[in-house]
C-alpha cells in the first residue's frame, strides 16, 4: 500500500467527482441553507505560490483532499478538507490538515483560518484536536449558530509559527 501527497489545479478533471460529492455531502447535511449566500472561488487562488491544492492518494486513488488559499498577507484559509467515506475516522483528515499546515508555513504564512459548519460535530472535535482556537462559543448548542446575527460558519484560528527565530 503506497500512499502519497500530490499537488492538484481544483480543475483537474480526476478532481471534480470528489468535489461534487462534497457539494452533495453539504446538501443532504444543510439543504439549501448556504446557497443564499454561496461563495465565489476561484481556480488562482489555490495555486502556488499563494494557494495549494492537495490530495492524498493511496494506491493511485484519491483518498482524501485539502487545499488553501489567502485569508490575508498572513493568513492561509484551509477549505475542502475531505475524506472517502469508507476512510473516515482512520486520521487522514488530520494528515491533510497537518500537511496543508507545514505547506503553508512553508509558503510564509504564519496563521491558519478555517470554517466549518454548525452541523458537523466531527469536524468540531477534529480542529479542536489539532489546536485550532474556536472563534465561537464551543458549549453553545451549534444550531444557535445558524439563526441571526450568525451565518452557520463556525471560524477557528490557529498560530503556525511565531517569527522566525534567526539561525547561528
Amino acid at each position: 500500500m503506497r500512499e502519497q501527497f500530490r499537488d492538484v489545479s481544483p480543475e483537474a478533471p480526476e478532481l471534480q467527482p470528489i468535489i461534487s460529492g462534497l457539494f452533495g455531502e453539504y446538501e443532504a447535511r444543510y439543504g439549501d441553507y448556504f446557497s443564499r449566500d454561496a461563495e465565489v472561488e476561484l481556480t488562482e487562488w489555490y495555486l502556488p505560490p499563494q494557494g495549494l491544492f492537495i490530495v492524498l492518494e493511496r494506491d493511485g486513488e484519491i483518498i482524501a483532499t485539502g487545499a488553501y488559499k489567502p485569508f490575508d498577507e498572513h493568513t492561509a484559509e484551509l477549505k475542502r478538507i475531505w475524506t472517502h467515506p469508507t476512510l473516515r475516522q482512520q486520521g487522514l483528515a488530520q494528515r491533510i490538515v497537518r500537511e496543508l499546515e507545514n505547506r503553508a508555513q512553508f509558503a510564509g504564512y504564519s496563521h491558519a483560518f478555517l470554517t466549518t459548519g454548525f452541523r458537523q460535530p466531527e469536524a468540531v472535535k477534529l480542529y479542536l484536536s489539532l489546536g485550532y482556537q474556536p472563534q465561537f462559543d464551543i458549549h453553545r448548542n451549534p444550531e444557535e449558530y445558524s439563526v441571526a446575527p450568525f451565518d452557520g460558519r463556525l471560524r477557528f484560528t490557529k498560530v503556525l509559527a511565531l517569527a522566525r527565530l534567526k539561525t547561528a
